[in-house]
Formats: C-alpha cells, sequence, structure tokens
C-alpha cells in the first residue's frame, strides 16, 4: 500500500527551529523520512535540535544559524544547504516573533520590526529558496506559518503589527502561489490558533485567558503539541500537489464564528 505521506529523501528547512512548534513540525517531517535543516539564530539550540532529530529518526539533520531579517545570511544558508543536500524540497516559514501592547501606545520601530521579522523575513526565505533551488528543480513546496490573528482581529490580546503581519504572510502566499505554480512550486500557509509554547505559555495559563478561551474556540481548549503537525505533514507531501494559494486555520474552531 502507497503511504501518501511519504517524504523519504525530501529536504526541508525549517526557519524558527530552535523550540516550540517549528521543532515540532521539523520532527513531523522527519518522522516521514525528510531529512531537516533547523534554521534559527541560536547555533548551540539547532545543533541539539539536529542531533535529536537525527538519533530518534535516522535521518540526516543540521542546523544552519540565520536571521531570517538580513538577507546577505539568509542567501548564505540557502547555499549552506544546497552545497550539503543538493536540493530544498520544502520551505516551512516559521520564524516570527509577536507583541501586546494597545494600538496607540506603539512605536514606529516596534511595528516595523513585527512586519521585519514576521512578513519581509518569510519573502527573504521564500525568494532566495525559489529562485536557488525550487524553480529549477520545477517542485517545491512552501508552507508559510501565519496565524488566525491573520485572519481575523482579537479584543483580548491588543497585537496590531502581529496581525498586520502575519495578513500580509496570508496574502504574500496567495500572491506567491499564483506566480509560482506554473514551476510546480505549491505554496501555502497555515494559521495556528492558541498552542502552548514557551512564548505563551504563561498568558496561556492565566484565569482570564482560560476564562475566555471557553467562549472564543467552540473546542473549549487550547491546541497541545501534534495537533499542528498533520497539516503540514500534508502541505509538505507529494499528494497535495493540487492544493495550493490556501490559508489553513488549525484554531479549535475560533475563525469560524
Amino acid at each position: 500500500m502507497k503511504n501518501l505521506f511519504d517524504l523519504k529523501d525530501r529536504v526541508a528547512i525549517v526557519t524558527g527551529c530552535s523550540t516550540g512548534l517549528g521543532v515540532q513540525m521539523a520532527k513531523a517531517l522527519a518522522n516521514q523520512g525528510a531529512n531537516i535543516v533547523a534554521l534559527a539564530r541560536r547555533k548551540e539550540l539547532i545543533d541539539q535540535v539536529a542531533k535529536e532529530i537525527s538519533d530518534e529518526y535516522g535521518v540526516k539533520a543540521i542546523g544552519v544559524r540565520c536571521d531570517i531579517t538580513d538577507t546577505d545570511m539568509v542567501e548564505e544558508a540557502v547555499d549552506t544547504v544546497l552545497k550539503e543536500f543538493g536540493r530544498i524540497d520544502i520551505l516551512i516559514n516559521n520564524a516570527g516573533t509577536g507583541g501586546v501592547t494597545p494600538a496607540e501606545d506603539i512605536p514606529d520601530e516596534v511595528f516595523m520590526n513585527e512586519m521585519n521579522i514576521d512578513l519581509f523575513g518569510t519573502f527573504k526565505m521564500a525568494r532566495s529558496v525559489a529562485k536557488k533551488a525550487m524553480i529549477p528543480a520545477k517542485y517545491g513546496r512552501i508552507i508559510n506559518i501565519a496565524s488566525m490573528y491573520g485572519l481575523v482581529g482579537n479584543k483580548i490580546a491588543p497585537s496590531s503589527p502581529y496581525h498586520a503581519a502575519k495578513g500580509g504572510v496570508v496574502n504574500l502566499t496567495r500572491a506567491l502561489a499564483c506566480e509560482w505554480g506554473k514551476y510546480g512550486i505549491t505554496v501555502n500557509s497555515i494559521c495556528p490558533g492558541y498552542f502552548y509554547t514557551p512564548l505563551t505559555e504563561e498568558t496561556l495559563n492565566s484565569d482570564f485567558f482560560k476564562e475566555y478561551s471557553k467562549g472564543a474556540i467552540p473546542m473549549e481548549r487550547y491546541g497541545v503539541e501534534g495537533e499542528l503537525d498533520t497539516a503540514a505533514v500534508f502541505l509538505s507531501c507529494e499528494a497535495s500537489s493540487y492544493v495550493t494559494g490556501v490559508a489553513l486555520a488549525v484554531d479549535g474552531g475560533y475563525t469560524a464564528m
């Protein structure tokens, strides 16, 4: 029987792959046979992640240090991956940031930093990987991690720069899907809801947020480890070849209300 989600011998870059959801998605792809490039700024963490993945799943995994806001570092990182593997089949743009501040109090530099990381950094990675690897190969899977906040607003956590950047990622995804479809490249976004990560744990565990979530999330709970992985695997695999330009919400129904 054919495994529709087989990723054996594929090469996947996962950005923001030092902690949290990035590591989880990288392991999910490795579980399906993909070789992994853990890309982030903290070298000691990505090297540790790469070793864990290699030891646990028996695939090849390396850590590549990169700040996605630095164009030269992005280009060098992609060159490093191509030198090591000779191909890049999958790119998961997961690196990002986010802060909570009332809109009327947000300084220019905070707004610009959010856009520079979440939106422009995502574009820089996609541009380099597409140009150097995927367009020449006439094949690719690009998955941009946006947010349900890229689809809707919210009243509980004022974060307009994050909403703007992630909304930009959603429509950037559509634009790239339209441009690069002719090369056999699919470009999709995943819009996660509230998931536990090192950055969100304290907020999500607060009493006021727990009470809010019961009314805001139809499933009345947060996402847990593993519940984002299947979306990443699906959009990475060969069987999803006719799926492009979509914004897939994995949010317990938050955006359905």
